[in-house]
């Protein structure tokens, strides 16, 4: 079996995030990394929105990012740690819109290695150099500088290693022009080593040490080392030379220093904590990231502690001495992996999990009540400040990025009866969390809907003149008459346009710079700007058939097959050629492309006939109305559209790069041709089908981010347009649409107006490039697990957070605070103190923005909840006692009795994860009432270690409770026990069954098959896996294969032989397995390893699914950081060979940007077996021309046929 590697949408977590000028103009852009992806996005500075410019998988695990620019110059660049062994510095070339390696030196191994360098980044300041360091003993100085041609040069590497080190943050501290220096967090465990009582280790003291390159010298030199008080997380440089004071913030837990050197002396303040806070007062409290900020003349710092609090910090300072700390409560956001503040006033947060935010800095917080804290102000040792969370007063939202990670679990399924199936996923974490349904296609605002006189059948917009931005009219065709409205503030009626009203119109638009004109059946009307109309009437009895217009040309087909063109001459007036052409057959569609710029004509007329053909003719002089090529249709032609498509257009930073002709045929039997037109000769070549769906398709040209795009219609409404260097075809997540129009006013800027039936509707397409649109519903802990009740569709899904209060504890707690309040009060104090309690229970902060309250190890939070998908409600919920926590779901219907379904719930109390102890765990059964949307606890039945996995089987249950597997039936009381296996390693995570088969997953020994012999009553293991794998999940393939992923990022398919016998026989003696022990002492047969790959994320679910209808089954999975994709069959030994031969050739013609090798990533923990990776594949669209020539001639083939061929094979499975 041969798989192909799909990504469906990639990962959205997002790991790192920088920001500077990259592309060198004055813009402000962001880039992030998203483990294995770079992304470039640009917040624009007008509406906030957030733009992608560039994504590429470098296919290698990015673990540090850093921008620098050389001084003086007006563009950053990127350094990128990773798990290479190499140090790589990257350029975007926005002509190309490319990252481009500028270096790549080799410093170590490969992998992410203790000592090999790669995890910690540190530039300075003035981009003179730049310290890349390791966890342990190593770190390495490269010195940046440029040459005669102004090129970035870089230095072999300079040593500054010391052996027996941790390094926890590296950063550059500023010094002005001084000598570069870089400050580290580090721990030395000489002694600790050495010391086995391990006293040593609680006594090391953790070190601030500053290293210093020497640029006379040219070398390295440990400058300065000091101890530490507290244990510091990370370090904050502080802006130097004429900026400010230099020196370093070092954030430690709660409490946040300033250390400098020479006479400056340590200023120290606490970080102040929540007031009335529900947390453990004994936990300590950390800043996780900060973002500075710095102009000419003042400098801050934003900090966010782990609760997600927002603190401004500034230094106050007296000549060059910094003389206190001062921390000012901002704003709450969710807590951030990394955040950014932008010279455009905006502030970047990107979210650990969860959507990540763009926010506009609205007020600076200095003016306003919130008190500010110092470290001047007189404080005990230990004790610390108090602040008043309340929502956001300084930062405003201005553009939510959707993200999906976490994915906890998914499944696809059509519970919505909409033909194509919807991913159900649940993601996010504590009360963030979110079921989000999941489907294909783009999401579609809706800015206004209005109600017609009557059923429409065609709608238009025209611009008054050329060069305005907005439309001026909506024309609107009914059968008899046409309505015309301008557009304004609102949008009305108007009568004095020159159109006329008593006749349906077959076709409008804007006519050379100011001229409109009308067709309609009895001829042709053109409109000048003074009002001065010009007619033209058809000859006798025949009427205006079809037509296709331009801002310069107007064709007409008459009854009867006669096409008449008509041409605008440079005084403005329409003339008609002299010939006319008779077609062979009738015409039912024409297509006319738009005047390309600084041309007089569009050289080709599009004609589909009635003899299921399209002929392209010329519009040229020298050879006017003359055929040039035709093309045969499978079925009868409805419409056609001539788009350039694929070109950049010539920006301030850009080149433009030549766009391609493409002419798309939209068929009678929903379906859609994208054939290349040749700009010169007009052959029609390479030509790519869709089926669209059930109804005929029309086509629409409109305007999208500046390119021409094609929105068709069939039964759903598609958009073909293109997007970071691809094609991309994608459904309009919308009601049916049967007419439309691009749209352009000052409030909706690149809209469509469309009709469907009696309304006409203004929409806008915002989130381009999205594979998914998502409907989301709030949940209020971590979810799970989920099962779908097949006879509702209804989820039954279980939320679960350990470190947390049920809501009755969270009362409870507060309930008990209050009253504290009230006693710890004096005599005068008492009527204010009851205020202040009254006022505290009854605040009620809403914890997806400002977190929950953590609880403490060993306490949970759970409750089951049945929910209907598809609108949202929630229609039971159960609450589960605090510290009960519930692992596993499984719905069940028992052989006693067959008409009821059951719920089981896996539960466990006062689970502490390390070291791992509980005080029991219990099944509890619930029945499922009132028509699956109630449910009622039958009774529990108690168990000795964690249900972790369940699952219906032959009418019974079984359970894996810790390392045993049992089988259980329904009793009166509780769930009787009856058979065991106690062979199995070490813990059940999931089980999965097959007729007499059960297949269980491991914790950590990969999966073991067992079958249950009903004579005997015995579950006897029969086959085993030989490698030993830390199972995530798991999928059933068919009878014999599964197919598993791991922790580590692997997924893999196994196999058991074809010779394998289930028919084992249990050895109670003993004495047969003394000889039939079989290989490393498991099971006497061993399953094969089929396909085995390297992801690099954690999978959190397998399904084999079709995910299109009329699609082939694949295996889809998603990740813990937020990707879906899927592996796919191969169904010819030809499609493997080529798509091998590709990716062979991709590996030596386009490495990774990290420097990672391709083959030895996708075999990092097992050698990559049977499946090509598509990813790779698809970047062939993305090379250069000369290379994608290169590539294949290799294969014989021509480039388009490559990209058809890639294209084929994903459009068979998705999207």
């Amino acid at each position: 079996m041969f798989l192909y590697n799909l990504t469906l949408q990639r990962a959205t977590g997002v790991t790192h995030a920088i920001h500077g000028n990259f592309s060198g103009t004055k813009q402000q852009e962001i880039v992030v990394s998203r483990g294995k992806i770079l992304e470039l996005i640009r917040p624009d500075p007008n509406t906030g929105k957030v733009y992608t410019l560039l994504t590429t998988e470098v296919f290698g695990v990015i673990r540090s990012l850093m921008p620098f620019r050389l001084t003086g110059g007006s563009k950053d660049y990127i350094v990128v740690g990773s798990d290479s062994g190499r140090i790589v510095i990257l350029e975007y070339v926005p002509s190309k819109n490319i990252f481009d390696k500028a270096h790549q030196e080799t410093f170590g191994k490969s992998g992410c290695r203790r000592i090999v360098p790669g995890q910690y980044l540190a530039v300075d300041p003035k981009g003179r150099a730049v310290m890349v360091a390791s966890v342990e003993k190593q770190k390495l100085v490269y010195i940046l500088n440029r040459d005669a041609q102004a090129r970035l040069t870089i230095s072999s590497p300079l040593e500054a290693h010391k052996s027996n080190t941790l390094v926890y943050h590296t950063v550059g501290v500023d010094v002005g022009f001084e000598n570069p220096t870089f400050a580290c967090l580090e721990i030395d465990y000489e002694e600790s080593d050495m010391d086995p009582t391990g006293e040593a280790a609680q006594k090391t003291q953790q070190m601030l040490t500053y290293y210093e390159l020497d640029l006379g010298l040219n070398h390295v030199v440990r400058k300065y080392s000091e101890q530490l008080e507290e244990h510091a997380n990370f370090l904050i440089s502080v802006p130097g030379g004429s900026e400010g004071p230099s020196g370093v913030l070092i954030c430690s837990e709660n409490y946040i220093t300033y250390k400098n050197f020479g006479d400056q002396p340590d200023i120290r303040c606490p970080i102040p904590r929540r007031r009335n806070d529900l947390d453990d007062p004994e936990r300590g409290m950390i800043f996780v990231c900060a973002a500075t900020h710095k102009t000419k003349s003042m400098f801050f710092f934003l900090a966010q502690t782990e609760q997600g609090d927002l603190f401004k910090i500034t230094l106050e300072q007296d000549e060059d001495m910094v003389t206190e700390i001062r921390l000012k409560y901002f704003d709450t956001a969710p807590t951030a992996s990394a955040m950014c503040v932008l010279k455009t006033g905006f502030l970047f947060v990107a979210s650990e999990f969860g959507n990540h935010n763009l926010y506009q800095i609205a007020h600076l917080g200095d003016d306003d009540e919130e008190p500010e804290f110092s470290s001047a102000m007189p404080l005990e040792e230990g004790d610390t400040f108090f602040f008043a969370p309340r929502p956001l007063k300084n930062l405003v939202v201005v553009d939510e990025l959707d993200s999906l990670s976490p994915i906890m679990n998914c499944q696809i399924a059509d519970l919505a009866n909409e033909d194509t199936p919807q991913m159900y996923t649940i993601c996010g974490r504590g009360p963030r969390s979110t079921l989000r349904v999941l489907r294909h296609g783009l999401e579609v605002s809706e800015m206004a809907v209005s109600e017609l006189p009557g059923n429409p059948n065609a709608v238009w917009t025209v611009k008054k003149n050329v060069d305005d931005e907005f439309d001026a009219y909506i024309i609107v065709s009914f059968v008899n008459a046409t309505l015309v409205l301008s557009i304004g503030e609102t949008v009305e009626e108007v009568t004095d346009s020159g159109f006329l009203g008593t006749t349906p119109t077959l076709s409008c638009s804007q006519l050379g710079d100011d001229a409109l004109v009308q067709i309609y059946p009895e001829g042709i009307r053109h409109i000048r700007s003074d009002k001065r109309v010009n007619e033209w009437k058809t000859p006798g009895k025949k009427a205006i058939v079809k037509c296709a217009v331009n801002s310069r040309q107007v064709v007409i087909a008459l009854t009867g097959g006669e096409l008449v063109y008509f041409e605008m001459d440079p005084a403005g007036q329409l003339n008609e050629y002299t010939e006319r052409k008779e077609m062979s057959a009738e015409v039912i569609c024409m297509g006319l492309g738009r005047v390309p710029q600084s041309e007089q004509r569009s050289r080709f007329l599009a004609v589909g006939l009635g003899d299921n053909t399209v002929r392209i003719i010329s519009l040229d002089p020298s050879d006017c109305l003359s055929p040039l090529s035709m093309q045969a249709l499978p079925a009868l032609p409805e419409s056609l559209s001539i788009v350039e498509m694929g070109g950049v257009e010539a920006s301030e930073d850009t080149v433009a790069s030549k766009a391609g002709i493409f002419l798309n045929i939209g068929l009678q039997n929903g379906v859609l041709l994208r054939t290349g037109l040749d700009s010169v000769t007009g052959d029609l070549s390479d030509t790519r089908t869709r089926y669209l769906g059930s109804r005929p398709v029309k086509l629409f040209t409109i305007n999208m981010q500046g390119n021409e795009a094609v929105l068709a219609m069939s039964s759903r409404s598609w958009l073909s347009y293109t997007y970071q260097n691809r094609f991309h075809l994608t459904p309009l997540s919308y009601e049916t649409l049967e007419y439309a129009s691009g749209f352009a006013s000052e409030q909706c800027p690149e809209g469509i107006v469309a009709i469907s039936t009696n309304t006409l509707r203004i929409l806008a397409l915002e989130k381009l490039g999205a594979v998914f649109n998502q409907v989301s519903t709030p949940l209020q802990y971590t979810p799970r697990k989920f099962v779908i009740h097949p006879e509702t569709n209804n989820l039954i899904m279980i939320e679960t957070d350990h470190n947390a209060y049920t809501e009755e504890t969270k009362q409870e707690r507060k309930q008990h605070m209050a009253e504290e309040m009230v006693e710890a009060a004096g005599e005068e104090e008492q009527e204010l103190a009851a205020e202040m309690a009254a006022a505290f229970l009854n605040e009620n902060l809403p914890e997806n923005v400002f977190g929950a309250p953590k609880a403490g190890p060993g306490m949970w939070a759970s409750l089951i909840r049945i929910i209907n998908p598809i609108n949202g409600t929630t229609l039971d919920q159960v609450e589960l006692e605090q510290d009960e926590a519930a692992h596993s779901i499984a719905l069940v219907k028992f052989a006693g009795r067959p008409d009821d379904t059951f719920v089981i719930i896996g539960v466990v109390k006062e689970l502490v994860l390390n070291p791992r102890s509980t005080s029991g765990g219990s099944l509890y059964t619930y029945q499922l009432k009132e028509e699956g949307t109630k449910l009622e606890l039958q009774h529990k039945t108690l168990v000795d270690e964690l249900p972790a996995a369940l699952a219906s089987f032959q009418g019974r249950l079984l359970v894996g409770v810790g390392k045993y597997l049992r089988i259980y039936d329904l009793g009166k009381k509780k769930l009787l026990r009856k058979c065991e296996n106690k062979h199995l390693p070490n813990f059940i995570v999931n089980i999965h069954t097959m007729g007499n088969r059960i297949v269980v997953s491991d914790i950590q020994e990969s999966f073991h098959f067992l079958r249950y012999k009903r004579q005997e009553n015995q579950l006897v293991t029969f086959a085993d896996d030989t490698h030993p794998r830390w199972i995530t999940c798991a999928t059933m393939l068919d009878y014999d294969t599964m197919a598993g992923a791991d922790k580590f990022g692997n997924i893999f398919v196994v196999r058991l032989p074809p010779d394998t016998s289930d028919d084992v026989d249990e050895d109670p003696t003993g004495n047969k397995a003394l000889w039939d022990r079989g290989m490393l002492n498991g099971a006497s047969q061993k399953a094969d390893t089929v396909n085995s790959f390297h992801i690099s994320e954690v999978v959190t679910s397998l399904q084999k699914a079709t995910l299109i209808p009329g699609g082939s089954e694949s295996l889809v999975y998603t990740t813990l950081s937020g990707g879906i994709g899927m592996l796919v069959p191969f169904t010819s030994h030809e499609d493997h060979d080529f798509f091998q031969h590709v990716e062979m050739h991709m590996r030596s013609e386009h490495s990774p940007l990290c420097g990672r090798d391709h083959l030895s990533y996708r075999s990092y923990f097992f050698p990559i077996k049977n499946v090509i990776d598509g990813d790779l594949c698809e970047m062939f669209n993305s090379l250069e021309p000369s290379k994608q020539k290169v590539v294949s001639d290799e294969l014989d083939r021509t480039p388009s046929e490559v990209s058809k061929k890639l294209e084929d094979i994903r459009t068979r499975y998705a999207f």
